[in-house]
């Protein structure tokens, strides 16, 4: 007799060729309608699947852990972050957690040089006026930006995405600085800056590539944003929570800093208004790993995760 296959849910949807990839092998939950599940369903979902794949959308904290009955021996995150998720009350119930590193990166980088370029030559602002109809032609002073060519790019955090973040920025023809929590090898010794305020007092354009956690929690505050100048430009596609959100729209409403460029913000879905009322400001919807390729592969790295688990062989990615 066939023994009945693993319960795995999806806790939202997923391209579809990893969905009926894992489906043939699993039996998968899949979450059509898209929407999010609660903390009800979530719990609810412990007891019932053996795996559960969430994304940063869901909030997996330590009483989902410690609830009895729990049947859910593995969590396999579709992403890199896993802020979203108490490792370690996983790890003290016993509970594998993993994630998708390494698949995003080119990704990623690509949004944070589409976030500089936009930035920089004010391209947000121009898409609005023009949409809605108030440009009135060109003129030889009209929304005059800045060029990334000859400019200091400092990154915070020089991991993988930082370092193909600056190989593009190179292209342009940008110097690279840099402050992270070791010196890099393949950095020259100049390159570094021991705290991120020198970094971004010697930077025209910052790039954030900090982990979240507390330890960076508003690392970007009103002495960062001070140091960097009226002619500086902040980019983040890594965590929203390491900006005070509030000090950088003040920041951008006085023109302490010249543009900003986020991907990522502190209460997502929720932007903050003040920052939304900021027209030197380029917001996008957390594309970061947007592409086609590239969430094709965080859920094939997610598959790859569950397969090696349930094979008793120890998953790739493991965090606990």
């Amino acid at each position: 007799m066939t023994p009945p296959r693993l319960r795995i849910l999806l806790t939202r949807r997923w391209p579809s060729p990893v969905e009926d990839a894992l489906a043939e092998r699993y039996d998968v939950t899949r979450n059509v309608d898209d929407v999010a599940l609660d903390m009800d369903a979530l719990a609810a979902a412990m007891r019932d699947y053996d795996a559960i794949c969430p994304t940063l959308t869901d909030r997996l904290p330590a009483a989902l852990f410690t609830a009895p009955g729990r049947r859910t021996r593995i969590i396999a995150n579709y992403g890199a972050g896993f802020e979203h998720i108490d490792v370690a009350a996983a790890h003290a119930a016993g509970v594998v957690v993993t994630n998708t590193p390494d698949v995003l990166t080119d990704a990623t980088a690509d949004i944070a040089l589409t976030l500089m370029l936009m930035a920089s030559r004010r391209a947000s602002e121009g898409e609005r006026e023009l949409r809605a109809e108030e440009w009135t032609g060109w003129r030889p002073t009209h929304l005059l930006g800045s060029s990334l060519s000859g400019k200091t790019l400092g990154l915070i955090g020089y991991g993988r995405i930082a370092r193909a973040t600056a190989a593009r920025a190179k292209a342009f023809g940008m110097r690279i600085l840099y402050h992270s929590r070791s010196r890099a090898e393949d950095m020259p010794a100049d390159a570094y800056r021991a705290t991120p305020v020198a970094l971004a007092a010697d930077a025209d354009m910052v790039s954030l590539h900090a982990p979240g956690g507390d330890a960076t929690r508003h690392m970007v505050d009103a002495a960062f944003l001070s140091a960097m100048g009226p002619g500086g430009i902040l980019i983040n596609t890594a965590r929203g929570t390491l900006i005070d959100e509030a000090a950088l729209a003040a920041a951008l409403t006085g023109r302490e800093i010249a543009a900003a460029g986020l991907d990522v913000y502190a209460t997502e879905p929720r932007v903050d208004p003040a920052l939304l009322a900021c027209p030197n400001i380029v917001l996008l919807p957390h594309l970061g790993s947007a592409t086609h390729e590239t969430r094709i592969a965080m859920g094939m790295r997610v598959a790859e995760n569950l397969d090696a688990f349930f094979a008793g062989q120890g998953a790739r990615d493991r965090l606990t």
